[in-house]
């Protein structure tokens, strides 16, 4: 199980320098160990807790607080539908019934090819959409039995999707732990975004409003 690559380690240290705290920049590591391995391995954990300075105990204590941090390998497509009551009522647990026999897999299970993990999820706060389902965070809106194996038909086949999600119009999805595709790089003089612009150690843009 991988530490982080030399280029995330850098990466790494670029998002620690924008914080005053070195620790308070954990939840974008834990996301960028994740984009690299596609879950968040012990020895990710680890390397993590020796570049803020705490104990890896302390690095899965806030890992294990949220959902979207997977603590064991997934699929390269993680699939979560929404079974609460919005959904629920607009056919949520027959759309499951329906996706774990397509995949051939039950709630929890990864396929045999290692292409997607099936989940049932709480609310995904889209309830207007209902019946609704993410795949690696991005949404699709009222998905029907048939919109959702040729949302699986497409994926195997070419990696993408022509059913529309409202979050991604070009029918792309990343492989899983994949958040975003630009990158924010700061100059060092305009990191420490949470710093008091009246202490002396302020970088001088902040002290000036910029």
């Amino acid at each position: 199980m991988p530490r982080l690559t030399p280029e995330n380690e850098r990466l790494a240290r670029e998002i620690i320098d924008r914080y005053p705290v070195p620790r308070s920049a954990l939840i974008p590591l834990c996301h960028l160990a994740q984009e690299q391995d596609g879950w968040l391995t012990d020895d990710a954990m680890t390397h993590l807790a020796e570049l803020v300075g705490i104990t890896p105990a302390e690095v899965l204590g806030t890992a294990s607080f949220y959902e979207m941090f997977k603590r064991h390998p997934v699929g390269t497509y993680h699939v979560n539908i929404c079974t609460q009551v919005a959904c629920m009522l607009l056919g949520a647990d027959e759309l499951l019934e329906h996706a774990s026999k397509t995949l051939d897999v039950h709630p929890g299970q990864t396929t045999s090819d290692g292409l997607f993990t099936l989940e049932d999820a709480e609310c995904i706060a889209a309830c207007t959409e209902a019946p609704c389902l993410q795949i690696n965070y991005r949404y699709f809106h009222r998905v029907s039995n048939d919109d959702f194996d040729q949302i699986v038909d497409d994926l195997r086949r070419h990696g993408r999707t022509t059913v529309p999600t409202r979050s991604n119009d070009t029918g792309d999805i990343p492989p899983h732990g994949v958040l975003a595709r630009v990158r924010q790089h700061l100059r060092p003089d305009q990191r420490a975004g949470n710093a008091d612009p009246n202490s002396a150690t302020a970088p001088a843009w902040l002290s000036e409003g910029r």
